[in-house]
């Protein structure tokens, strides 16, 4: 019994510490942006993404956390025909908005 709840505890802090969203190809030419930054471009949509937080009730960095919100909404993006992302929400429990646009760059 206490090595199943090892094995399950190792388990889920190494999961913890794995990026599980990767960026396409396309979403890699997208850029993040700060309201400023867009004035001149066509917003196209709002996104909101989510990603697990926790695994097995263990936190995981919210570093990772933001990154893979980052990414994810990099990849909607480029499948709207978008080029860029601002963030329009703080990560509140693995989930973020994200505003799409298209400023032609």
């Amino acid at each position: 019994m206490k090595k199943s709840v090892w094995m399950i505890l190792s388990v889920a802090l190494l999961a913890g510490g794995c990026t599980w969203v990767e960026t396409t190809d396309s979403g890699a030419t997208v850029s993040v942006a700060t309201f400023e930054q867009v004035k001149t471009c066509k917003n196209l949509a709002k996104v909101t993404v989510a990603v697990l937080d926790k695994v097995v009730f263990i936190p995981r960095s919210e570093e990772k956390v933001a990154g893979e919100l980052q990414t994810m909404a990099k990849n909607s993006a480029a499948e709207m025909d978008g080029d860029t992302i601002v963030a329009v929400s703080r990560v509140i429990d693995g989930e973020q908005a994200f505003n799409i646009y298209r400023c032609g760059k």
